[in-house]
């Protein structure tokens, strides 16, 4: 928020006041409190309302509600307005930064441009300058307005310019690629500004990975944003290799080798996070298709509590984490999140007085005090040779970045056995077939009975997004699959799904929470495992008074609005399969 330290309501013809003598004469603050504030104002250089909202000696409503009423300009709440794209991004990215102002709409007496400081007759005047409209100012937050800004202003129409600025280069000169993409004295290469701008727009919207894609006539741009590949196709296709070779390069791979695959990783900066980058490289019928996974190394390891665990499930897992020894397994396909559970579980027990090592493909985040192996297939370094020796290292808790063979199975069994607490990964769909497949990877069923401790089970959900939010009745085949599931607790309730907005890059959905299912062996379920009897196993963990399936949670998020009842579905059993048993 940027209020002015002084008000002057010309259009209005009223007497110029400073804000913080509004807020008193209005009764929200009292001559003492401004005082106060002014002296903080001191130290901090911020403006006067902002200092008021921070110090909580008046709500930010309030005073923004006040301040719209002095003025007789309109206070907004951008999440209730109906913003459109293609009239917010008539103002330029630069003047709309500079001035922290958004355009919000073109209506026939003018433009409403929301403004955090809407007395700033500069900025007024420079929209109507550019966009030669009448501008009339209304006031939004400032957090809010920074948000929009973010959403609004991604950076694929620069991608593109960028793309067709180096096309021309590559079309005009004959000077080898390697040479273009290695120019590391000129910053301001097209190459090395349009590798900032993909990386800057990819950090802008959280995608997990990006993707660069050689086609026939195009090269295609794709990033993975809540799990689901969002494209841009550019047209001019040579830009690709110029690309791919400055990446080659910035990984330290071998940028003469295309006909084999490389993988490599390098760290870059981006608008101030420090950015992992693990960089696969593999010849395809038009070049080389690259995917590069982005890992965020400044924003730190969430806790479990952060990654959206309920607190049963999370209360019961903490305490097995801290037993001295046992097997735990995490379970679920591909990016459902099992690593980054592991890496939390990791970072509770990560204390002086414990001893960890853990083998990974690839080591994903760099943590210190534990003792992190790569796994390297090239020198016969995998899970089992690195377990092997890990056990001649006094460990305490020993992490296995998967269970992939029985020798590893076997090893990592061994050792939960003998006083050491092993956690892994298995790539099953739930937790109660998890322990039956271990028992059936070759390691006797009673050494697995033995010691197996618990099982967590995990999906990752698309929240519904809050923006475009909007409650609709379940079709038939959906309210069919919800009476038929927990006995229809969940038939009778309000679900929401979103239309689409720019917030969520018109997809309905933004971000995505955990959904979790821990199985926590009893004496009955250790006793079907040992004895590999499949059913009794199935019925015993059904029995269970503390175990509650995946969907059943799953189902509690949708019907509180956070997710919807699609995502609901895929984690689930297939509802063509449901109509036709019940048909």
């Amino acid at each position: 928020m940027t209020e002015p330290q002084t008000l002057d309501s010309a259009p209005q013809n009223r007497k110029k006041i400073r804000l913080g003598d509004l807020l008193v004469e209005s009764g929200l603050i009292s001559e003492g409190q401004l005082g106060l504030a002014l002296q903080e104002q001191k130290h901090t250089g911020k403006k006067i309302g902002r200092v008021l909202v921070d110090m909580g000696l008046v709500p930010e409503n309030k005073l923004l509600t006040t301040l719209s009423r002095h003025l007789n300009i309109p206070f907004i709440e951008m999440r209730q307005f109906q913003l459109r794209q293609d009239v917010m991004q008539r103002l330029d990215e630069s003047v709309a930064r500079r001035f922290r102002c958004l355009l919000l709409a073109d209506n026939a007496d003018g433009l409403l441009l929301g403004m955090a400081d809407p007395l700033d007759l500069m900025a007024i005047d420079e929209v109507e300058k550019r966009l030669k409209k009448n501008v009339k100012p209304a006031i939004v937050r400032e957090t809010e307005l920074l948000a929009t800004l973010d959403s609004v202003y991604r950076r694929t129409g620069e991608i593109k310019s960028i793309a067709v600025e180096l096309e021309g280069e590559l079309r005009e000169s004959d000077f080898d690629l390697a040479n273009l993409a290695d120019d590391s004295d000129l910053q301001d290469a097209p190459v090395v500004r349009l590798l900032q701008s993909l990386l800057e727009d990819a950090v802008a919207v959280n995608a997990s990975d990006v993707h660069i894609e050689p086609d026939e006539s195009v090269f295609r741009i794709r990033m993975r944003v809540d799990g689901v590949l969002q494209e841009q196709v550019i047209k001019e296709k040579r830009v690709a290799s110029a690309l791919v070779m400055r990446l080659k390069i910035m990984s330290s791979l071998d940028i003469s080798e295309r006909r084999m695959p490389q993988d490599g990783r390098f760290n870059i900066r981006v608008n101030s996070k420090s950015i992992d980058v693990r960089l696969s490289t593999m010849p395809v019928q038009y070049g080389e298709s690259v995917v590069m996974r982005l890992l965020d190394q400044s924003s730190g390891l969430q806790s479990l509590e952060a990654l959206g665990m309920p607190e049963a499930i999370r209360s019961r897992f903490e305490l097995m984490v801290e037993r001295p020894h046992g097997l735990i397994l995490v379970t679920g396909p591909t990016g459902s999140g099992k690593t980054t559970t592991l890496y939390s579980a990791l970072n509770l027990l990560n204390q002086p007085n414990r001893k960890i090592i853990t083998a990974e493909d690839p080591i994903e985040y760099r943590m210190s005090r534990i003792n992190q192996v790569q796994v390297n297939p090239r020198i016969n370094l995998d899970f089992a040779s690195i377990l092997r020796s890990a056990l001649r290292q006094d460990p305490d808790v020993i992490l296995v970045g998967e269970m992939r063979d029985q020798e590893t199975v076997s090893i990592g069994v061994r050792a939960a056995l003998t006083g050491h607490l092993v956690m892994s990964t298995l790539h099953t769909n739930d937790a109660v077939s998890s322990a039956m497949r271990l028992a059936d990877m070759g390691v006797e069923s009673y050494l697995v009975a033995s010691a197996l401790r618990g099982i967590m089970a995990q999906r990752l959900l698309r929240k519904v997004c809050e923006e475009c939010r909007q409650a609709y009745k379940p079709e038939v085949r959906e309210q069919l699959w919800l009476n038929n599931l927990a006995g229809g607790r969940f038939s009778q309730h309000t679900y929401y799904r979103g239309t689409g907005c720019y917030h969520c890059n018109n997809t309905g959905y933004r971000g995505r929470i955990g959904v979790y299912e821990w199985l926590e062996l009893d004496e009955h379920m250790l006793i079907a495992l040992r004895d590999q009897d499949h059913n009794a196993f199935v019925d015993a963990a059904r029995a269970n008074a503390q175990f509650k399936p995946m969907e059943e949670w799953a189902l509690e998020y949708a019907a509180e609005g956070t997710t919807d009842l699609s995502e609901v579905f895929k984690i689930t059993i297939d509802l063509n399969d449901l109509v036709a048993d019940h048909g």
